[in-house]
């Protein structure tokens, strides 16, 4: 497998060993000595265009001596191009089973509209109402496009993401990494908002709290999640009835 990465490597022909300088690294290939291409930060340049043979290959010699599963990262969230990644190494491996990162990195809305406005411009469909991306960047990224036919068919697109992807490149299990970063920022964001604006305490009892109860949700009753009960049972154990116990008929959380 060693050898066939050195075919991705972007090399220059060496007619005499007097063109190697110190240190330079010299390779037999296709029965030519070449020397690697060596970039500023030290090391080797691979050839343009190998990116996608270079991941089939890392991915197929890590099947074939023991991964369980693949992890693949893509530019994109795009279906076609997961699927054609992977259909390629199952032709190697038939039973590669892949885990894909529903990425936060990705911009989501911009790259389904982008999808979509691509697509209607390849069949035809009118598409002078929206700004063209290669013109435009990110100009889809408009609140005033919130509720066009095409932000509807990339929302439409996203939500089944999932199904589609699965189906038609084999995803065997999704993931995604750090929603709850994202979740608490934006939380944090909008109750700092009300909360120090008009809205005062209303804005965490009615987003925050009121919710909670209205969800049934336990993390309502914190006092029993940061492990008063356990405390109160250890402080129980080692001093009976003279204990000094957080819960009891007055605790706060009998409230809920």
């Amino acid at each position: 497998m060693a050898s066939q990465y050195n075919d991705f490597l972007e090399t220059t022909p060496v007619s005499d060993l007097s063109q190697l300088k110190d240190n330079d690294i010299a390779i037999h290939q296709n029965g030519n000595l070449v020397k690697p291409v060596r970039l500023d930060n030290g090391l080797y340049a691979f050839q343009d265009g190998t990116g996608f043979d270079r991941v089939v290959l890392d991915c197929v010699t890590s099947l074939t001596h023991g991964a369980d599963l693949l992890w693949i990262e893509t530019e994109k969230p795009n279906v076609a191009q997961i699927a054609e990644m992977v259909n390629e190494i199952k032709k190697h491996v038939p039973d590669a089973k892949l885990v894909y990162n529903n990425s936060p990195s990705f911009n989501w809305t911009l790259a389904f509209r982008e999808q979509v406005f691509a697509e209607w411009q390849a069949n035809g469909q009118d598409v002078s109402a929206y700004p063209d991306p290669t013109e435009v960047p990110k100009g889809l990224m408009s609140v005033d496009f919130d509720q066009s036919d095409l932000a509807v068919e990339a929302d439409r697109l996203v939500q089944q993401f999932q199904r589609d992807s699965s189906r038609e490149a084999g995803i065997f299990h999704h993931l995604i990494t750090l929603p709850t970063y994202h979740e608490t920022a934006l939380g944090t964001d909008i109750l700092s908002e009300g909360y120090f604006g008009d809205l005062g305490m209303l804005a965490y009892v009615r987003d925050v709290q009121r919710q909670e109860i209205r969800r049934d949700m336990a993390s309502v009753k914190h006092q029993d999640l940061a492990g008063s009960n356990i405390g109160d049972d250890h402080k129980e154990y080692f001093s009976g009835d003279n204990a000094l116990l957080a819960g009891g008929k007055d605790n706060t959380m009998n409230q809920f």
